[in-house]
């Protein structure tokens, strides 16, 4: 056997949710309910957006992809575990979990960037509103948007054929409810050191940097805000920060929680909760908290209404 580019295995067991058989058909319900949420609200939110000429500024632009990669996020994922979780057979193939993975990191990093590139769309609009039409026009927008696409191609398929192109002729259990990059690398038949820095170096540089640069233009931003005289214009700035601040909050506080935990028994399950979470609920989460605190997308939806009334009528 060649040892890069050769597998004795041809196909992996997704252990996922398996040692709580009696609440499998709870967990699809709960899965289904949630993964049919996300689809519904990020494309929601793409059409308003896509629609409405009230919404083609930049932070909507942003929040675009942000609604586009969410759903591409939540279905590398979801339909499949549904599928296990009704089903005995919880075999994914060899090729088929390396795509698997290979999506969930591209859209991961993308996701890391693009909320990283909304922080500074916030901050050059509190903190210098008057060049604000100049920084963050179209071109600079196009720009990062594609620099966060081309982050997570790259990672994505840099991560996944690094770690596929492994032997692995041990055992082919996973135990995870998807191909996730430490699971699966713990299964290769060969010194896994040079990937596991690798892994940690593009933890750091994908995941560590764009919360620390989030976090520093938010210390900018509140304090340019509490300088603000008119309690009227301090409060509409804080709404157009907070539901970027929570969305930020929930994605890397739970991918941070997940990533600390030291390798037990314990952690094996609290992590696979926790990766339920972020992989699952936040995608459904993110369009409700962007419309429920939004006035601006809530006025689009009523005036779709509106029109759609007015021509069924």
């Amino acid at each position: 056997m060649k040892k890069h580019n050769q597998s004795c295995l041809t196909e992996f067991v997704l252990l996922g949710f398996s040692d709580f058989q009696t609440m499998e058909e709870l967990l699809f319900c709960l899965v289904l309910i949630f993964y049919f949420m996300a689809l519904m609200g990020n494309s929601l939110v793409s059409i308003l957006v896509f629609l409405s000429p009230t919404l083609h500024t930049p932070m909507y632009f942003f929040l675009w992809n942000l609604s586009f990669l969410e759903i591409g996020y939540t279905s590398s994922i979801s339909p499949k575990m549904l599928v296990n979780l009704l089903s005995e057979n919880q075999t994914i193939s060899f090729w088929g979990c390396g795509c698997q993975m290979c999506f969930f990191l591209l859209f991961s990093v993308t996701e890391c960037c693009l909320l990283c590139a909304m922080a500074y769309d916030r901050y050059v609009a509190i903190c210098k509103p008057l060049q604000y039409p100049y920084i963050m026009n179209f071109r600079e927008c196009a720009k990062l948007a594609a620099i966060s696409w081309v982050f997570g191609i790259f990672v994505g398929l840099g991560e996944s054929i690094s770690i596929f192109t492994l032997p692995f002729c041990g055992s082919n259990r996973i135990s995870h409810f998807f191909c996730d990059l430490m699971p699966v690398l713990r299964l290769a038949s060969t010194n896994t050191y040079k990937n596991e820095v690798a892994n940690a170096t593009l933890t750091v540089v994908f995941g560590l940097v764009p919360l620390l640069l989030i976090l520093f233009s938010y210390i900018l931003i509140i304090s340019t805000i509490l300088m603000m005289p008119m309690a009227k214009k301090r409060r509409k700035a804080f709404s157009t920060c907070s539901s970027h601040l929570i969305v930020v909050c929930i994605f890397f506080g739970t991918i941070i929680v997940t990533y600390i935990h030291p390798n037990s028994e314990f952690s094996v399950d609290s992590n696979r909760i926790l990766a339920l979470f972020y992989t699952v609920v936040t995608p459904s989460l993110n369009p409700i908290i962007y419309s429920l605190r939004n006035e601006e997308i809530k006025a689009a939806f009523k005036k779709s209404v509106a029109r759609k009334w007015v021509f069924f009528s």
